[in-house]
Formats: C-alpha cells, structure tokens, sequence
C-alpha cells in the first residue's frame, strides 16, 4: 500500500518524496520514505482521522498488521540530513562577580 498524494512532500535536503506521520509513542512528527519497502523497520497506517501514524517493528511485533505497510524513517535514507541539534544547553561561566545593580537603595 502506498500513502495517499496528499500525504506527499519534499525533503528540502535530499529532494526525495517523504510523508510525515505522527509517531504512536508520543505523538511527535517524523518523516519517512514515500516508498514502502521490505526491510523497513517502521509500520504506517492511516488512521481513520486520515492522518498517517508509524509505530516502531520489535522483536514483539515484527510484521505489520492489517492495514500497514512498512517504510524507512527519512533520517535513515537521506543523503543531505540537516545537522544535529545538541541536546545540551551552553555551559555558563561560573567564575568572575556579578555585577551589582545600578540602582541604588
């Protein structure tokens, strides 16, 4: 089963077909592969709200249910990802005086 057309967009790095589909665990956007494939480790389906949503294959379950077929998340494939956004926040300099108010009492 292929996505519908209107589910179809452009990835601006690569230019490739993706869809963006809502993830079951958080709910969260991510993009994958327009093209079902065989060794795909995703599963997506179009809910009945006609949005497309992906859950992950385990060991659990490993083929996908009625109704699903499997695909590759983007990030996997693309051949122009955009860089990587540091999960850490800039250390802050912990030495020298604060400065004091300009105000006075």
């Amino acid at each position: 089963m292929k996505p519908a057309s209107h589910h179809l967009a452009t990835c601006t790095g690569c230019r490739a077909r993706i869809c963006w589909a809502l993830t079951t665990a958080n709910g969260r956007r991510q993009p994958i592969d327009a093209e079902p494939t065989a060794d795909g480790n995703l599963a997506v389906m179009q809910g009945p709200d006609g949005l497309l949503y992906v859950r992950s294959l385990t060991k659990d379950h490993p083929a996908p249910r009625a109704g699903e077929w499997q695909a590759m998340p983007h990030h996997a494939t693309c051949s122009s990802p955009p860089p990587r956004r540091s999960s850490r926040t800039a250390q802050r300099s912990t030495t020298g005086a604060r400065p004091a108010s300009w105000r006075t009492a």
